[in-house]
């Protein structure tokens, strides 16, 4: 099976965002203008910014982002120049909408994984979230690559809004064809950041509930299935990928976060200039992977503290896990 981003020990993935406008207004969209700029990064940066992470990593997987990265017109070029410069994998994430026959300038060889966006296993629900049309765009999409012979993978963020259809997915996902299912947690930034928090995310117990059993009745149907933990508890280990991993994630503006949780602020621990990387002053992201609290994750505790529960004597209950240390289950 082909390769693509990688949530473990050891692992290296650029998340590379090419442009930040998009066709779709997501509700729980991270894209934050404020911070990550408006650009559209002209054909030569994008190859002299991969050239920059290419060299600093011989085995990286680059995840090309958005907004909408099929909106780029020169996209298919970045892609071309990804695979001459040695990247383990190439993935383009994606909403579905496909945008400048995409799939008619890149074939099977060229990429490892088209990766598509869908929050809903009807279109009641995922287009409540992301917009009128967009089921039908996304799933058409899928079909289309799928029977082109690309790889396929989907992207599926958990909330209040669509943790009931999550069980309705390994099903669905096997009949598009997906190879690999994403489970992801809602980060409480972009959009989400914006809204009552306590309407958006799910329980601990909810959680729990649903997510284990519905990754493993995926890896059932011969799907590769990816999830955070996301609730530790307290006898076991928590790691920092800002420790162990060497995880970018690089926005028009030159910002490059290590973490994903700091994107609404301006901590960022390197940036790009004149198409060379820099660190930036101390205090930035870096520094506060350094620190062990009883949380687990520091980032968790400073910017979306909601999830976290303490008893009488204010200990914490659990820890929350690093959301780039992910479980993998794969199909025997």
């Amino acid at each position: 099976m082909k390769e693509t981003v990688t949530f473990s020990k050891d692992a290296a993935n650029l998340f590379f965002h090419i442009l930040t406008g998009c066709n779709l207004r997501c509700r729980h969209c991270y894209i934050n203008p404020d911070q990550h700029g408006t650009q559209t990064l002209p054909i030569k940066t994008i190859e002299a910014w991969l050239e920059v992470f290419a060299r600093r990593s011989h085995s990286a997987n680059v995840i090309f982002l958005g907004g909408e990265p099929t909106l780029h017109p020169d996209l298919p070029q970045a892609v071309q120049t990804a695979r001459n410069l040695g990247y383990r994998s190439i993935t383009i994430d994606t909403n579905g909408y496909l945008f400048h026959d995409i799939l008619d300038k890149l074939s099977p060889q060229d990429i490892d994984y088209f990766s598509f966006s869908l929050d809903g296993a009807t279109a009641a629900v995922n287009d409540r979230i992301r917009g009128d049309g967009a089921f039908r765009q996304c799933t058409d999409g899928i079909r289309d690559a799928v029977s082109r012979g690309f790889h396929t993978s989907l992207i599926f963020t958990v909330s209040r809004d669509n943790i009931h259809e999550l069980p309705l997915m390994p099903s669905f996902l096997e009949e598009l064809g997906i190879e690999r299912f994403f489970i992801q947690v809602l980060g409480l930034r972009g959009q989400s950041a914006g809204v009552a928090r306590k309407d958006r995310r799910v329980s601990r117990a909810e959680w729990l509930e649903s997510v284990h059993g519905t990754a493993e009745a995926a890896v059932d149907l011969g799907i590769v299935t990816v999830y955070p933990k996301v609730f530790l508890d307290l006898d076991e280990p928590f790691e920092c990928a800002g420790r162990v991993a060497d995880n970018y994630f690089v926005f028009p503006n030159g910002r490059v976060y290590r973490c994903p949780l700091c994107e609404d602020h301006p901590v960022h621990s390197l940036r790009i200039e004149e198409h060379q990387l820099f660190p930036t002053e101390p205090i930035n992201e870096k520094d506060l992977f350094a620190l062990d609290i009883p949380e687990g994750c520091v980032m968790n505790k400073l910017i979306q503290p909601d999830n976290l529960a303490y008893n009488d004597q204010g200990d914490p209950e659990y820890k929350i896990a690093c959301c780039l240390l992910k479980e993998e289950l794969r199909p025997k």
